[in-house]
Protein backbone atom coordinates (compact mmCIF):
# COMPACT_ATOMS: atom_id res chain seq x y z
CA UNK A 1 0.00 0.00 0.00
CA UNK A 2 1.53 3.14 -0.82
CA UNK A 3 1.60 5.42 1.94
CA UNK A 4 2.61 9.15 1.82
CA UNK A 5 2.58 9.90 5.74
CA UNK A 6 1.79 8.83 8.85
CA UNK A 7 1.91 11.15 11.75
CA UNK A 8 0.05 11.98 14.87
CA UNK A 9 -1.96 14.87 15.37
CA UNK A 10 -5.58 15.88 16.55
CA UNK A 11 -8.73 15.25 14.51
CA UNK A 12 -9.46 18.97 12.96
CA UNK A 13 -12.74 18.22 11.18
CA UNK A 14 -16.20 16.59 12.00
CA UNK A 15 -17.75 14.83 15.00
CA UNK A 16 -14.31 13.50 16.45
CA UNK A 17 -12.47 16.93 16.42
CA UNK A 18 -10.04 17.75 18.92
CA UNK A 19 -9.42 13.72 18.96
CA UNK A 20 -5.77 12.75 19.95
CA UNK A 21 -5.04 10.30 16.30
CA UNK A 22 -2.52 8.62 14.25
CA UNK A 23 -3.28 9.27 10.84
CA UNK A 24 -2.12 7.24 7.77
CA UNK A 25 -1.92 8.99 4.64
CA UNK A 26 -2.63 6.61 1.71
CA UNK A 27 -1.17 7.81 -1.85
CA UNK A 28 -3.53 7.96 -4.98
CA UNK A 29 -6.27 9.18 -5.92
CA UNK A 30 -9.04 8.15 -8.34
CA UNK A 31 -10.19 12.38 -8.33
CA UNK A 32 -9.05 15.13 -9.27
CA UNK A 33 -10.09 17.87 -6.89
CA UNK A 34 -9.54 21.72 -8.10
CA UNK A 35 -9.07 22.58 -4.07
CA UNK A 36 -7.19 19.14 -3.06
CA UNK A 37 -5.15 19.78 0.04
CA UNK A 38 -2.90 17.29 0.13
CA UNK A 39 -1.30 17.18 -3.82
CA UNK A 40 1.27 15.28 -2.87
CA UNK A 41 -1.36 12.24 -2.43
CA UNK A 42 -3.49 13.14 -5.21
CA UNK A 43 -1.92 15.21 -8.11
CA UNK A 44 1.73 14.61 -7.44
CA UNK A 45 1.35 11.46 -6.03
CA UNK A 46 4.54 10.72 -3.69
CA UNK A 47 5.72 7.75 -0.57
CA UNK A 48 6.40 4.83 -0.44
CA UNK A 49 5.12 0.96 -0.81
CA UNK A 50 5.06 -0.18 2.90
CA UNK A 51 3.79 -3.82 3.83
CA UNK A 52 0.33 -4.29 6.20
CA UNK A 53 2.78 -5.29 8.66
CA UNK A 54 5.14 -2.16 8.44
CA UNK A 55 2.02 0.52 8.52
CA UNK A 56 0.80 -1.41 11.54
CA UNK A 57 4.16 -1.63 13.83
CA UNK A 58 4.65 2.43 12.83
CA UNK A 59 1.05 3.31 14.36
CA UNK A 60 1.54 1.41 17.15
CA UNK A 61 4.85 2.99 17.91
CA UNK A 62 2.45 6.36 17.72
CA UNK A 63 0.44 4.93 20.89
CA UNK A 64 -2.90 6.67 19.85
CA UNK A 65 -6.12 4.92 20.50
CA UNK A 66 -7.70 6.25 16.93
CA UNK A 67 -6.62 5.89 13.84
CA UNK A 68 -7.91 7.73 10.69
CA UNK A 69 -7.09 6.36 7.14
CA UNK A 70 -6.91 9.32 4.51
CA UNK A 71 -5.82 9.94 1.80
CA UNK A 72 -5.63 10.22 -1.02
CA UNK A 73 -8.38 7.81 -1.07
CA UNK A 74 -7.85 4.82 0.20
CA UNK A 75 -10.37 2.46 -0.91
CA UNK A 76 -7.87 2.42 -4.24
CA UNK A 77 -5.96 -0.09 -2.07
CA UNK A 78 -7.15 -4.11 -1.42
CA UNK A 79 -4.63 -4.03 1.11
CA UNK A 80 -7.09 -1.88 3.30
CA UNK A 81 -8.99 -4.62 4.06
CA UNK A 82 -6.43 -6.82 6.17
CA UNK A 83 -4.95 -3.24 7.67
CA UNK A 84 -7.84 -2.12 9.25
CA UNK A 85 -8.66 -6.10 10.72
CA UNK A 86 -5.15 -5.65 12.17
CA UNK A 87 -6.12 -2.56 13.68
CA UNK A 88 -9.21 -3.24 15.29
CA UNK A 89 -7.68 -6.67 16.60
CA UNK A 90 -5.03 -3.95 18.31
CA UNK A 91 -8.78 -2.18 19.58
CA UNK A 92 -7.87 1.22 17.81
CA UNK A 93 -10.68 2.85 16.83
CA UNK A 94 -10.77 3.65 12.87
CA UNK A 95 -11.76 6.04 11.19
CA UNK A 96 -11.83 6.13 7.19
CA UNK A 97 -12.11 9.38 5.37
CA UNK A 98 -12.92 8.70 1.83
CA UNK A 99 -14.71 10.05 -1.32
CA UNK A 100 -17.41 7.51 -1.59
CA UNK A 101 -16.43 6.56 -5.00
CA UNK A 102 -14.66 3.28 -4.03
CA UNK A 103 -16.24 0.38 -2.02
CA UNK A 104 -14.28 -1.99 0.17
CA UNK A 105 -15.39 -4.72 2.71
CA UNK A 106 -13.28 -3.30 5.21
CA UNK A 107 -14.06 -2.90 9.52
CA UNK A 108 -14.65 0.92 11.05
CA UNK A 109 -15.91 2.30 13.33
CA UNK A 110 -16.77 5.84 11.46
CA UNK A 111 -16.75 6.43 7.82
CA UNK A 112 -16.13 9.86 6.88
CA UNK A 113 -17.14 10.13 3.43
CA UNK A 114 -17.09 13.64 1.80
CA UNK A 115 -18.96 13.24 -1.87
CA UNK A 116 -17.15 16.04 -4.23
CA UNK A 117 -19.87 18.84 -5.43
CA UNK A 118 -19.25 20.85 -9.02
CA UNK A 119 -17.44 23.13 -7.61
CA UNK A 120 -14.38 20.42 -7.37
CA UNK A 121 -14.16 19.78 -10.78
CA UNK A 122 -10.52 21.11 -11.84
CA UNK A 123 -10.02 23.44 -15.03
CA UNK A 124 -9.43 22.74 -18.55
CA UNK A 125 -5.93 23.11 -17.74
CA UNK A 126 -6.20 19.86 -16.36
CA UNK A 127 -6.89 17.83 -19.61
CA UNK A 128 -8.46 14.67 -19.69
CA UNK A 129 -9.03 15.00 -15.51
CA UNK A 130 -11.91 17.18 -16.26
CA UNK A 131 -14.23 14.93 -17.83
CA UNK A 132 -13.14 11.55 -15.91
CA UNK A 133 -13.25 14.18 -12.24
CA UNK A 134 -17.10 15.09 -13.27
CA UNK A 135 -18.11 11.49 -14.48
CA UNK A 136 -16.83 9.68 -11.46
CA UNK A 137 -17.12 12.49 -8.50
CA UNK A 138 -20.99 10.78 -7.65
CA UNK A 139 -21.28 6.94 -7.74
CA UNK A 140 -24.80 6.62 -5.95
CA UNK A 141 -24.17 2.87 -5.56
CA UNK A 142 -21.31 3.28 -3.29
CA UNK A 143 -22.61 5.98 -1.10
CA UNK A 144 -26.00 4.44 -0.53
CA UNK A 145 -23.96 1.32 0.35
CA UNK A 146 -21.50 3.17 2.71
CA UNK A 147 -24.02 4.70 4.32
CA UNK A 148 -26.43 1.77 4.52
CA UNK A 149 -23.38 -0.80 5.95
CA UNK A 150 -21.36 1.68 8.76
CA UNK A 151 -22.04 4.12 11.06
CA UNK A 152 -20.65 7.59 9.12
CA UNK A 153 -20.72 11.17 9.07
CA UNK A 154 -20.85 13.46 5.27
CA UNK A 155 -18.54 16.29 5.20
CA UNK A 156 -19.28 18.91 1.95
CA UNK A 157 -16.52 21.45 1.17
CA UNK A 158 -18.73 24.58 0.31
CA UNK A 159 -17.07 27.57 -1.76
CA UNK A 160 -20.69 29.43 -2.79
CA UNK A 161 -24.39 29.68 -1.19
CA UNK A 162 -25.51 27.85 -4.67
CA UNK A 163 -23.48 24.57 -3.22
CA UNK A 164 -25.65 24.24 -0.63
CA UNK A 165 -28.77 23.29 -3.03
CA UNK A 166 -26.67 20.41 -4.55
CA UNK A 167 -25.98 18.75 -0.91
CA UNK A 168 -29.77 19.01 -0.56
CA UNK A 169 -29.96 16.95 -3.44
CA UNK A 170 -27.31 14.48 -2.94
CA UNK A 171 -28.34 13.99 0.88
CA UNK A 172 -32.27 13.34 -0.55
CA UNK A 173 -31.22 10.26 -2.33
CA UNK A 174 -29.78 8.31 0.35
CA UNK A 175 -32.00 6.86 2.49
CA UNK A 176 -31.87 7.10 6.43
CA UNK A 177 -29.43 10.03 6.10
CA UNK A 178 -29.99 12.17 8.98
CA UNK A 179 -29.26 16.05 8.88
CA UNK A 180 -27.22 16.27 11.69
CA UNK A 181 -25.22 13.96 10.28
CA UNK A 182 -24.43 16.27 7.29
CA UNK A 183 -21.07 18.61 7.91
CA UNK A 184 -20.77 21.61 5.76
CA UNK A 185 -16.98 23.44 5.80
CA UNK A 186 -15.44 26.29 3.93
CA UNK A 187 -13.37 25.88 1.59
CA UNK A 188 -10.27 27.46 1.78
CA UNK A 189 -6.23 26.75 2.97
CA UNK A 190 -6.02 30.03 5.11
CA UNK A 191 -7.54 31.63 8.22
CA UNK A 192 -9.00 34.81 6.32
CA UNK A 193 -10.37 32.43 3.52
CA UNK A 194 -12.20 30.73 6.52
CA UNK A 195 -13.62 33.26 7.97
CA UNK A 196 -15.05 34.58 4.99
CA UNK A 197 -16.97 31.73 3.84
CA UNK A 198 -17.96 30.67 7.82
CA UNK A 199 -19.63 34.21 7.85
CA UNK A 200 -22.59 33.15 5.95
CA UNK A 201 -22.40 29.21 6.14
CA UNK A 202 -22.62 29.07 9.70
CA UNK A 203 -25.71 30.66 9.93
CA UNK A 204 -27.26 28.31 7.31
CA UNK A 205 -26.15 25.55 8.81
CA UNK A 206 -28.09 26.82 12.29
CA UNK A 207 -31.18 27.40 9.59
CA UNK A 208 -31.19 23.83 7.66
CA UNK A 209 -30.05 21.57 10.26
CA UNK A 210 -26.85 20.79 9.09
CA UNK A 211 -23.85 20.69 11.13
CA UNK A 212 -21.12 23.69 10.37
CA UNK A 213 -17.70 22.21 10.24
CA UNK A 214 -14.59 24.68 11.15
CA UNK A 215 -11.25 23.28 9.54
CA UNK A 216 -9.56 23.29 13.07
CA UNK A 217 -6.38 21.94 11.62
CA UNK A 218 -5.66 25.21 9.71
CA UNK A 219 -6.93 27.28 12.96
CA UNK A 220 -4.30 25.12 15.06
CA UNK A 221 -1.77 24.40 12.63
CA UNK A 222 -1.64 26.33 9.27
CA UNK A 223 -1.53 24.70 5.82
CA UNK A 224 1.10 22.34 6.61
CA UNK A 225 2.06 18.34 6.30
CA UNK A 226 1.74 16.31 9.33
CA UNK A 227 -1.19 17.66 10.56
Amino acid sequence: MRIAEIYRSKQGEGLLTGTESVFVRASGCNLRCRFCDTPYASWRPEGDDLAVNEIVARVERLGAEHVVITGGEPMLFAELIPLCERLRQLGLHITIETAGTLYLPVVCDLMSISPKLANSTPGDDAGTWVRRHEETRIEWEVLRRLTRDYAFQLKFVIDDPADCEEVEAIVSRLPGCRRDGVWLMPQGRTLPELRRTEAWLKPLCEQTGFRYCPRRQIEWYGPVRGT
